[in-house]
């Protein structure tokens, strides 16, 4: 119980009670999400902050004098990966939160942005799951029956499936469900790439011009570099998620690795994207799980002399990777 200090000061008393100023929760909700901006990025740690990203304006404390005391830095160690990826160009991230440790294979590939294809269906599948566009339980959506290349894409399929099989069209039904505000806003709170989804209908993908199997995350406008796809994966999956346990669950769920052996779980998405009738992205992103905590990992191959990228090749690599490392 508080305690309170009463003087007298007859014949009129006084009665001063400190810190009881009250906040209107408009303030306290704001105060709120600006925290959880803040703690979000902690896991992992970028590894170069840019300017107007979160947690780069002034401490909380500044004007009593009282520095906030700054998160530990995460350190960035080059490896050699070249016996993996069997003489096709390509990179490799690896985010350890145990360590605090980033690991890459070749940084300056690292860094450049690429259009994420298919990895995305990460992202639209969060979105929908998070704002009951996607219901677990009544997930399927009615096949038109157009004929599609893959003949796995042409049925009437629910969520799981559509993920495990990356179905297009269904993707392409649900970014448009979602809506472009609500993909832009969470593109920003994510913290995602170029966030450019200006190509709504992805007329700049020259591989195809059918709209059902194009996008402004296939071969267009949004693009984004493997180590960013590592920080998204931390900001979806690390302590600091801020969604809801329910669709981070489901997402795991899809998202699970099981067409190979591994000693830890491991969760992931592949992509491969096309320009000019030759793959030019091959990708595969996600987490491990290991006993010290998750590790955040994403592998990208590009366009390698005398061999087609594929991105089961990267997520061959990926596996490889993850369990000679953990």
């Amino acid at each position: 119980m508080r305690k309170y200090k009463v003087f007298v000061i007859l014949p009129v008393c006084i009665v001063m009670l400190s810190g009881c100023g009250k906040r209107d929760s408009g303030s306290i909700k704001a105060e709120s999400q600006t925290q959880a901006a803040g703690s979000q990025i902690q896991e992992p740690e970028a590894v170069k902050t840019e300017p107007g990203e979160a947690g780069s304006g002034k401490p909380a404390f500044e004007e009593s004098g009282i520095q906030e005391s700054k998160p530990e830095e995460p350190a960035t160690v080059e490896i050699d990966w070249s016996g993996y990826f069997d003489g096709f160009t390509g990179t490799a991230v690896l985010y350890d939160t145990g360590k605090k440790e980033y690991r890459i294979y070749n940084p300056e590939l690292a860094d450049e942005r690429h259009s994420p294809c298919s990895t995305f269906k990460i992202i639209s599948g969060l979105t929908g799951l998070e704002n009951g566009i996607v219901i677990p339980d009544n997930s399927t959506r009615i096949w038109s029956k157009e004929r599609f290349w893959n003949e796995d894409w042409n049925r009437d399929i629910d969520f799981p499936e559509a993920f495990r099989v990356s179905c297009v069209w269904y993707f392409r039904q649900l970014i448009d469900d979602i809506g472009k505000e609500a993909v832009a806003e969470e593109l920003e709170r994510l913290e995602y790439g170029n966030q450019d989804i200006s190509d709504w209908e992805g007329r700049l993908n020259t591989n195809n011009n059918n709209r059902a199997l194009t996008g402004f995350w296939i071969e267009s406008s949004l693009k984004i570099s493997p180590i960013e796809q590592v920080q998204v994966m931390g900001r979806i999956f690390g302590a600091n998620s801020l969604y809801s346990p329910g669709t981070v669950k489901q997402l795991k769920k899809v998202m699970e690795v099981t067409d190979y052996e591994t000693d830890i779980p491991v969760y992931g998405k592949t992509g491969m994207g096309k320009a000019g009738g030759k793959t030019v992205d091959a990708w595969f992103t996600g987490f491990a799980q290991t006993e010290e905590g998750p590790v955040y990992f994403c592998v990208r191959l590009g366009e390698s002399e005398g061999e087609e990228p594929t991105s089961g090749k990267a997520k061959e690599i990926a596996v490889r990777i993850l369990s000679d490392e953990y």
